[in-house]
């Protein structure tokens, strides 16, 4: 090839080149927003509650038709989950409702049962006892607490807020028309033979959650409201033929849904009861689809706990909390609002069933949706 034709060729690739050049580059595409999953403790249990097809006796004894139609709960585990060891002992729960009450009963294997406490409203978990937990809104304020011994001594009370969050026990709070009875397989208070454990058996009315919440009184089918069981255990010994607590052993606190933590005042980990209108057994459980936005928001409710505890005062920003990662989740930006005395922080999360809602937390533990 001659020196012009060298030339051109080198002409003509320069040309192609720039066009080359030229061509806009295509954008790195953005990484997809992940979904917030909360993998700090395990999501909450849920039952579907079946309509109960009459008026159920209270005797305790888990005999009639319409409990054998249901299903019974796992197994309890210990509060803080798999992290423990198994329960010495099985405990189950089952569900059912009416127009008139939500009936509750558990079944305790026990091979010693015994109980000393006999006065209403006394401290019940300081015997072996049985425990239910109701917020029907799920706002973690204002819920309620139930606790029953082998003798059937009860002890209602309400919560306005987590003691954690500066709330109290009302103790005068009564759940007006609560019926309980206790069934022992076996003796109660007598060591010298085995028994098989204990049945509990409670209608709780309507009328006594009607306080607690606007939410619709008796529910409706498909509402969701949280709930939790725990059973208090304690090791005993015999001394002069009669059972007592083992000195400086604390109690064991199994429960139906593992809070995490030794803490049982922590509604928001506890299980889910679904109510159902279809017949037992043939209705799905459906896991809320709010609860990625609640567990997120509760993330940064601890975190910002912790925070003020070392500073002195709320954090500003998800940065300052270690969480700047929460805001390239798919729920969407978080709002983050501060004052001197208190925080509130909110993020969207889609509903099943209506457009999206955006839910809010406070720092005294209140949790929303609007």
């Amino acid at each position: 090839m001659t020196i012009r034709g060298w030339i051109g060729l080198g002409v003509l690739l320069a040309i192609l080149l720039g066009l080359i050049l030229l061509v806009p580059s295509t954008p790195e595409a953005e990484p997809a927003a992940e979904p917030f999953v909360d993998h700090s403790h395990p999501p909450p249990r849920g039952y579907v509650c079946a309509r109960a097809p009459g008026p159920i006796r209270i005797d305790g004894r888990l005999d009639e038709a319409a409990w054998a139609a249901v299903p019974w709960s796992e197994p309890f585990v210990d509060i803080e989950g798999d992290r423990k060891p198994a329960p010495r002992h099985r405990t189950r729960m089952k569900m059912l409702w009416d127009e008139r009450h939500l009936y509750l009963a558990a079944e305790l294997t026990e091979p010693h049962v015994w109980g000393t406490l006999t006065q209403h409203d006394a401290v019940i978990f300081h015997d072996n006892d049985f425990e239910v937990f109701l917020d029907p809104d799920g706002d973690s304020h204002l819920y309620a607490e139930l606790e029953l011994n082998a003798l059937n001594t009860t002890w209602d009370l309400l919560l306005s807020k987590p003691y954690k969050d500066g709330g109290r026990a009302i103790d005068a709070w009564e759940i007006t028309g609560l019926q309980t009875a206790v069934h022992v397989n076996g003796t109660c208070n007598d060591p010298r033979d085995q028994d098989r454990g204990w049945t509990v058996e409670i209608a709780w009315p309507w009328k006594g959650l009607k306080e607690l919440s606007a939410v619709p009184i008796p529910p409706r089918q498909g509402d969701q409201w949280r709930i939790n069981f725990s059973r208090v255990e304690w090791e005993h010994e015999l001394a002069e033929g009669k059972y007592r607590k083992v000195a400086g052993k604390r109690e064991d606190n199994w429960v139906w849904s593992p809070q995490g933590v030794i803490d049982m005042h922590r509604p928001e980990r506890w299980g889910v009861v679904q109510f159902s209108t279809a017949p037992p057994g043939t209705d799905r459980y459906h896991a809320d689809p709010a609860l990625s936005a609640r567990d997120l928001l509760h993330q940064i409710y601890y975190a910002q706990q912790e925070y003020r505890k070392t500073n002195g005062s709320w954090a500003p920003s998800l940065r300052r909390l270690g969480l700047s990662h929460l805001g390239r989740t798919a729920l969407g930006p978080v709002r983050l609002e501060i004052t001197a005395t208190s925080f509130e922080a909110s993020v969207a999360a889609p509903q099943s069933d209506t457009k999206p809602r955006r839910w809010h937390i406070r720092s005294d533990a209140r949790i929303w949706s609007e």
